[in-house]
């Protein structure tokens, strides 16, 4: 197990790189990589330190975790010092925003859609699970835009009709950052790579097609899992579902009924230890207790919830790499 390489955060530059770039690569080559694909939850809607009335006067956010004497143990690691976020050199971090410039850097706050130091996604605490689980040097490669179904927008070829742009476009994102990885992260020492996980955080735009997308969610998701692992010439590739999260604990209706098709289709036959599906229904806090209490699509802005999925997702990647089950949750 490797020892976190952590240093101050010291600037953050919307303009390209998100953090400062370690001079050597710091963990050895080959270099393992994850894809982390998903809607807006996965782009990073957690809310890490702001207050006031428009965050609810800092309600369920990272800092107001740190103040609990009870939960701060827990997520204590991702502070350097009052004021700098833990910085992980040993995990890359690679994320092209749609409406914004390219993110990367080492892992640590800031990897978000909003692309500044104040939210975070799963990646976070994803990284940092796989971090101190692999010897080897980390990269995390986000592809994600807000508002995408997998009925249309990352409609996969098998399921027939017209492919979906963000299903192409997570796959020219994927081949741009494995082509770039030098140009990308100048430290690292042309040792290669291998491709190590794919997880997929998604759901909310489906739920709102009951009638059409939700019927078809299973199918389109196994098709989505094959297709990629082809695309990418990795036909075991570890996958990592995670369950659509959203505003409730026991969800209604037809996104109960979305739910039980992620499940289903990471229980699949074909997908026999090489795919997981991972619950995260008992990660939801309430929405007075949370920093953006009208946002139950992106789970409240909620900072615990954030973290306890990133942290339920990496260890659902653990367990599959070290050969485990396909159902893993908070039981």
């Amino acid at each position: 197990m490797k020892t976190p390489l952590t240093t101050p955060l010291l600037t953050f530059n919307l303009m390209g790189s998100a953090h400062p770039l370690c001079a050597e690569q710091a963990g050895p080559s080959p270099v393992k990589v994850f894809i982390l694909a998903g809607q807006s939850n996965m782009e990073g809607q957690g809310v890490a330190d702001l207050d006031g009335k428009d965050y609810n006067g800092g309600k369920g956010t990272l800092a107001c975790l740190l103040r609990d004497p009870v939960k701060a143990p827990e997520v204590a690691h991702l502070r350097e010092a009052p004021g700098k976020w833990a910085v992980r050199h040993d995990v890359w971090v690679r994320y092209q925003r749609e409406r914004g410039p390219l993110l990367r850097g080492p892992l640590t706050m800031g990897f978000s859609v909003y692309g500044d130091a104040h939210h975070f996604g799963p990646e976070l605490q994803f990284g940092w699970v796989m971090g101190n689980f692999i010897s080897n040097q980390v990269l995390l490669i986000k592809t994600a835009w807000g508002g995408k179904s997998l009925y249309r927008d990352f409609r996969p070829p098998s399921s027939g009709g017209q492919v979906g742009p963000y299903y192409t476009k997570m796959i020219a994102e994927i081949r741009e950052a494995l082509a770039n990885l030098k140009t990308d992260f100048p430290a690292c020492d042309g040792g290669g790579y291998e491709l190590a996980g794919f997880v997929w955080y998604h759901g909310w735009n489906d739920g709102c097609e009951p009638k059409t997308a939700v019927p078809q969610y299973e199918t389109n998701l196994v098709n989505l899992i094959q297709d990629v692992r082809r695309e990418l010439n990795a036909p075991n590739l570890p996958v990592v579902i995670g369950e659509l999260t959203g505003p409730w604990v026991q969800a209604p209706g037809e996104w109960a009924t979305l739910r039980q098709a992620q499940a289903a289709a990471a229980a699949r036959a074909e997908f026999k230890g090489n795919a997981l599906f991972v619950q995260t229904h008992d990660f939801v806090r309430k929405s007075e207790d949370s920093p953006n209490p009208g946002h139950g699509h992106h789970e409240f802005g909620n900072a615990e919830t954030y973290y306890l999925v990133g942290d339920a997702l990496g260890k659902g990647m653990k367990l599959l790499l070290q050969g485990g089950s396909q159902s893993w949750g908070n039981h």
